[in-house]
């Protein structure tokens, strides 16, 4: 179990590299459209103190983008800050539902970047699991990551929470070829370690081009 626990952290800090390298280029590209807007309202400005008329509709308009920026960099901040805030506590309660729908926000720009989209199939119920918020938010990334590698032509990776007696399961699917999978590259070591952490399991359905993640409910407790 050392050693498993040499690649969790290990894999934590990379992790922990990646997402904040992540939003602070999110940051940048708001700051970036901010000052674009800013300057095209100081054009105005210059305009008007030459006499010429200000067309306050487009006036308006940079103003409304700029507002909207302000907001977006506002969401990007809290997720920073709550992604700083999941390595506070080894263990505790997490809504599934809900802590999958922030991993996923975290990679948007990934899925992005590889033109695919994440489609979360849900009710709004809360499902309750007793668990370690950093390793689990780590694992789903990992997963998540490689569903976007293999998924379908149509590029649209599906992900279902499902509540269960002892835990919870999340499926990814709408992949391709996984049965093609080689066993040493899914799950690799880091998976498997941050797989026996939280006493996850993986289970594969070929057919269905699925992968299955069943995580236990009292890890850490």
């Amino acid at each position: 179990m050392g050693s498993d626990w040499d690649i969790i952290g290990k894999e934590g800090l990379q992790f922990f590299g990646k997402m904040s390298a992540s939003i602070s280029h999110e940051i940048k590209n708001v700051l970036a459209i901010i000052n674009e807007n800013a300057g095209l309202l100081e054009d105005f400005t210059l305009m008007a103190e030459k006499g010429r008329p200000i067309d306050l509709e487009r006036f308006k308009a940079i103003a409304g983008k700029i507002r909207g920026q302000v907001g977006r960099a506002d969401g990007i901040v809290k997720n920073l800050n709550r992604f700083a805030h999941s390595a506070d506590h080894f263990s505790g309660e997490i809504d599934l539902n809900e802590s999958l729908g922030f991993v996923v926000a975290l990679s948007e720009r990934f899925a992005a970047m590889a033109d695919v989209s994440i489609e979360r199939m849900e009710d709004g119920r809360t499902v309750p699991l007793n668990t370690t918020p950093f390793i689990l938010h780590n694992l789903l990334w990992l997963y998540l990551n490689f569903a976007i590698e293999v998924v379908n032509e149509d590029k649209k990776v599906h992900l279902l929470v499902e509540k269960m007696e002892d835990g919870a399961r999340i499926r990814f699917s709408n992949l391709r070829s996984i049965e093609k999978i080689p066993e040493d590259l899914f799950p690799s070591q880091k998976e498997k370690a941050l797989m026996n952490a939280l006493g996850a399991q993986i289970s594969l359905d070929e057919g269905a081009g699925e992968l299955i993640l069943f995580l236990p409910d009292g890890v850490g407790h």
